[in-house]
């Protein structure tokens, strides 16, 4: 089912960034062409040169190349893409979401896409929980987003409760499950 689509990581700032290197591999093997985009903050938590590896693609990190000037099309690639996945969605990046706020090019490429968005939070207990966040999640998801919702166990804090990212399998699994819902009997896409 995931033969030849094309699929956009969006990789933010968290420790659960190392899942990702598991979920390219993953979709990667499913036959999907997958391109990243890792925020600023994302690359503290895991080098492009893992993603590009891995996926087979260059890593986008910016709207252009200081050395180039080769510039990133986000419009371009908002449109390429048949499904944009963020693993791990940060607090900071939901709330651009929830918000509008375009200020690096995932953002820029998530405002742009026309395809199923999904996102993986990826937090401590306490920010998981905290109103803003939820509030933020419930606003994401009237614009159509679909929450993969983190799963509970011990957190890089040491405390345990929910906010763990989906295992990258999982999110393999809930993907998969998605597109099978959205498809009539003919096969032809409902979106």
């Amino acid at each position: 089912m995931l033969k030849n689509k094309n699929i956009i990581l969006g990789v933010c700032g968290s420790i659960a960034a190392y899942k990702s290197a598991f979920l390219v591999r993953l979709l990667v093997k499913a036959g999907a062409n997958v391109k990243v985009i890792l925020t600023p903050d994302g690359a503290h938590f895991i080098t492009p040169l893992t993603l590009a590896t891995l996926s087979k693609n260059p890593v986008y990190t910016q709207y252009f190349e200081e050395e180039t000037g080769v510039w990133s099309n986000h419009v371009e690639l908002g449109l390429w893409a048949d499904f944009i996945i963020i693993a791990p969605i940060s607090a900071n990046t939901l709330a651009k979401l929830a918000t509008g706020i375009c200020d690096n090019l995932l953002t820029a490429v998530y405002l742009s896409a026309k395809c199923p968005v999904y996102v993986a939070p990826a937090m401590d207990l306490d920010m998981w929980k905290h109103e803003s966040t939820q509030n933020n999640i419930n606003q994401i998801s009237t614009y159509g987003n679909i929450v993969i919702s983190p799963g509970s166990g011990e957190l890089a804090s040491g405390l345990h409760g929910e906010g763990r990212m989906a295992e990258p399998e999982e999110i393999v699994a809930f993907l998969l499950d998605s597109i099978k819902q959205s498809l009539p009997l003919n096969g032809k896409k409902v979106w």
